[in-house]
């Protein structure tokens, strides 16, 4: 039987190896030599060759001159459309956090070393957060960002930190890779993440991840320092947690 028509896990094996691919693609950060696809991936140099051949024709791979590859751009469209329907998804569960803790709600999605938001609702407060939808952050300083982090292992946290650093918008961002893991660690005990002006002075956010979803993600509640304090925090994070919940049986099989 052709290696075409393969099933593996209830799927076809040259679809699964392709979209490996375009996952340790995406992991390097830029760009990666076909040696290294193929120890990443344990698969023949000519098989990952000729399944890369076939990204390449089709645009969503590229071979750049020092022959080494990288994402095409025939992805931009369908991250940025997969971007949108998300956030249909979660928009009403984003409406009930809003309408139950009465402060601005996200959600935002991995993308490459950072994480890109896809929904929000706002606050009814005059005094309110804002963040422009499609917005790029780091990883490091943000609620969402953090409780994506904490569902990684140090190992791989650690090699987003040496590709994307650690800028520190204000005093209490993570400066070092250290004090950021120690966090991570608390984030994994206690199942939320807080952006205490690790962002923006003045602003603290709850955060939690979506769980079981392909791609990470996750949903956050934010405001000012007035409003969002410890006892805001003790109310938000069941409602985040369920919202969470409500918005991973839409996506999960």
């Amino acid at each position: 039987m052709p290696e075409e028509t393969v099933r593996a896990r209830g799927g076809v094996q040259s679809v699964e190896r392709v979209f490996e691919l375009l996952e340790l693609m995406a992991e390097a950060g830029g760009e990666i030599s076909l040696s290294d696809l193929a120890a990443r991936a344990g698969l023949p140099m000519p098989t990952i060759h000729r399944l890369l051949r076939t990204c390449v024709t089709l645009g969503y791979a590229r071979q750049l001159p020092s022959r080494r590859y990288a994402l095409g751009a025939r992805l931009i469209p369908l991250g940025e459309l997969a971007g949108q329907q998300l956030g249909r998804v979660a928009q009403p569960e984003l409406v009930r956090v809003v309408a139950e803790l009465g402060e601005t709600a996200n959600m935002a999605l991995l993308d490459g070393d950072q994480v890109v938001y896809v929904a929000q609702q706002p606050s009814p407060h005059s005094m309110r957060m804002f963040t422009e939808i499609g917005r790029r952050v780091s990883l490091h300083d943000t609620g969402v960002g953090k409780a994506i982090l904490a569902g990684f292992g140090d190992d791989v946290v650690r090699r987003i930190v040496q590709r994307a650093g650690l800028p520190t918008p204000t005093a209490k961002s993570h400066g070092t890779v250290q004090s950021l893991l120690a966090d991570l660690d608390q984030i994994r005990e206690r199942g939320y993440a807080i952006d205490d002006e690790e962002q923006e002075v003045g602003v603290r956010c709850y955060a939690v991840a979506v769980p079981g979803t392909p791609s990470p993600m996750a949903i956050s509640v934010s405001g000012p320092l007035a409003r969002v304090d410890e006892d805001f925090g003790r109310r938000a994070v069941p409602v985040l947690r369920r919202a969470a919940a409500a918005i991973a049986a839409e996506l999960v099989p």
